[in-house]
């Protein structure tokens, strides 16, 4: 059964954003340093064993035969261990700051625009919009919010990578990280991967507003047994 709810103000559709973007980077800010991890690895191990190539095709005439290198697999559960022996909880949480910096703007962004966009397709306000118009607005609500904090994810990435590669630069904070990308790399470098994230970011949100607007939610809660009161 649906009740009457009291419309949001848009500041208050905000402020319920920046909640939610806040409560959500506490859960998944662990689970992204973990995959920013694995996904360097592969990228460090292939520089290294490019220059270990290189090194043995030099070094080839006066040694002779140099032995293989020896790739190792890195998995989640060997760096988690790393870093809580090294660092505790708070390695896990590494680049918190930048994280909340992207988070917390994208749910202010997101929530906002979507339920905006959704009302667009509501013949009636007591009536829920078609899920095609939940769909396509929790399409463009999410590419939308996720390219405009799309600088923001690029500051994260660069402070939750641990390892680096060959010249690489090392940063202190965000604001230093900022500086560094802004003179080395120019302002599109802030802009990398936007596309990407857009397209991932788009079905996502559009998939996850249906099954909420659906109602498939509230129908697996009503099997749920009820308490006598």
């Amino acid at each position: 059964m649906y009740h009457c709810r009291k419309k949001l103000t848009l500041l208050r559709e905000m402020l319920a954003g920046c909640g939610a973007g806040t409560c959500q980077v506490i859960v998944t800010t662990p689970m992204e340093m973990l995959k920013i991890q694995l996904q360097d690895a592969g990228r460090i191990a292939a520089q290294k064993k490019l220059m270990a190539a290189q090194a043995q095709l030099s070094s080839s005439s006066a040694v002779g035969s140099a032995e293989p290198v020896v790739e190792r697999r890195t998995t989640a559960t060997q760096i988690t261990r790393e870093l809580l022996r090294s660092k505790g909880i708070a390695g896990l949480y590494k680049g918190l700051g930048a994280t909340l910096l992207r988070d917390v703007p994208f749910s202010i962004v997101y929530f906002p625009l979507f339920a905006n966009l959704n009302k667009l397709g509501q013949k009636d306000p007591n009536v829920k919009a078609p899920f095609y118009v939940s769909f396509l607005s929790g399409c463009v609500a999410g590419s939308t919010a996720a390219v405009a904090v799309n600088p923001c994810d690029v500051i994260k990435t660069r402070l939750q990578s641990l390892q680096r590669g060959v010249n690489e630069d090392t940063y202190s904070g965000i604001l230093d990280c900022t500086k560094k990308i802004w003179q080395k790399e120019g302002p599109m470098a802030f802009l990398k991967g936007a596309y990407c994230r857009a397209l991932v970011i788009a079905p996502l949100f559009g998939i996850a507003q249906v099954v909420y607007f659906i109602g498939i939610a509230e129908f697996l809660l009503d099997m749920l047994p009820k308490h006598r009161a």
